[in-house]
């Protein structure tokens, strides 16, 4: 079957991923890698003298250790998406990347646009997911083969 052919009947068509399962898994994918960036601010600004934030830069063993763990976290909640307690998990994650703004004042603009983008994932990929299913129940010729 040619790009540009249409399915006919009896041919496999593979299932489509769920949006929101795609749009939640990448914005903690994203966000993996901005905790593991801000960790190495807060290394960089831990060693030039930086002691501005409401809290103290921990030691550089701390600073690792809670930067590696939600690194991991994160990581590991970006597959476990698709699940409800996964969806639960990554909504309650969200509070320790934002508490990471109390060490790295300007992790509260960063970590708050992730938890936009985390919202509207949510909301998005469940509705595109809604009408990508409404569609296929109309037109089951194209429906994809479960």
């Amino acid at each position: 079957m040619s790009k540009n052919d249409r399915p006919r009947p009896g041919d496999t068509i593979k299932p489509r991923k769920p949006a929101q399962v795609q749009f939640t898994s990448t914005i903690l994918q994203l966000e993996a890698f901005v905790v593991l960036f801000a960790g190495f601010a807060l290394y960089g600004l831990r060693n030039s003298g930086y002691e501005r934030g409401p809290l103290v830069i921990p030691s550089t063993v701390a600073l690792w250790t809670v930067v590696g763990v939600l690194f991991l976290v994160l990581l590991v909640l970006s597959r476990m998406m698709g699940t409800p307690m996964g969806y639960v998990a990554g909504t309650a994650v969200q509070v320790p990347v934002l508490a990471m703004g109390l060490l790295l004042p300007m992790m509260f603009i960063v970590s708050g646009i992730f938890v936009a983008m985390w919202v509207v994932s949510l909301r998005l990929g469940s509705r595109i997911d809604r009408e990508r299913a409404a569609y296929d129940a109309e037109h089951p010729e194209t429906a994809p083969n479960a």
